[in-house]
């Protein structure tokens, strides 16, 4: 971002982008809110004072799955499902996320992927199907075959998990990939080898997934916000 401040402080129209996030988790009724925090984080924690329930800390970070590993004890043990969500994703819209809890619950999988069509899918891991459509896993871009790389639904990284199912899964997580990390993705096969049902839903517009990493894709995402507000 060519910045001194850690990406999820960048502005979007005025308010920084994990701000939006959090935003968007409030308006979904969230009963805790917990934000992960690693790079400059004393900054992050300054900024999510008052509005986040907790922060924890990721140190080193090792990936995905470690990140959300960090929360575990930070969940209220009421809670019974969770949202995992990304602080450079703050397009994200909570009506599409209501979309995404309803299908969670009438389906009664452990686990719910939000997936969407991309044109250019490049960067992004990919959902596999079998040939009935079923959903069977994801794939990271690094470590996808040529046919992998040529699907174009991608994994958004948002998910809802029942919890005892995520941290369960999340403690079984292995770095055996291209990048020596312990993904988030890996809990799909863990618990679909375990017997728990898993599903990817589509019911999301790619615009509303894209991360922010560059100050291009911040102006584009600041364009977007301000004209969804317009209308």
């Amino acid at each position: 971002m060519n910045s001194d401040l850690p990406k999820v402080l960048h502005e979007i129209a005025g308010r920084p982008m994990i701000l939006r996030v959090l935003d968007t988790a409030n308006e979904l009724g969230a009963a805790q809110t917990i934000v992960v925090v690693g790079h400059m984080r004393e900054l992050v924690e300054e900024a999510v004072a008052g509005i986040a329930d907790a922060t924890v800390v990721q140190d080193p970070p090792l990936g995905t799955g470690h990140a959300v590993l960090q929360a575990e004890e930070a969940v209220s043990p009421n809670c019974q499902e969770v949202l995992i969500l990304s602080g450079d994703v703050p397009l994200l819209r909570a009506s599409t996320l209501e979309i995404l809890l309803e299908r969670h619950r009438e389906s009664g999988c452990d686990l719910t992927v939000l997936s969407a069509k991309a044109t250019n899918p490049f960067g992004y891991g990919r959902i596999v199907r079998d040939l009935d459509g079923e959903f069977t896993g994801i794939v990271e871009e690094k470590d996808a075959n040529t046919d992998q790389r040529n699907l174009s639904e991608i994994n958004s990284g948002v998910y809802v998990v029942n919890r005892r199912g995520l941290f369960w899964a999340l403690h079984r997580v292995k770095p055996n990939n291209a990048k020596g990390e312990y993904y988030l993705t890996d809990i799909v096969g863990i618990l679909a080898k375990a017997g728990k049902r898993t599903q990817a839903v589509n019911c999301a517009d790619f615009a509303e997934l894209q991360g922010i990493n560059t100050p291009a894709e911040l102006a584009h995402a600041e364009a977007a916000w301000l004209a969804r507000k317009a209308v």
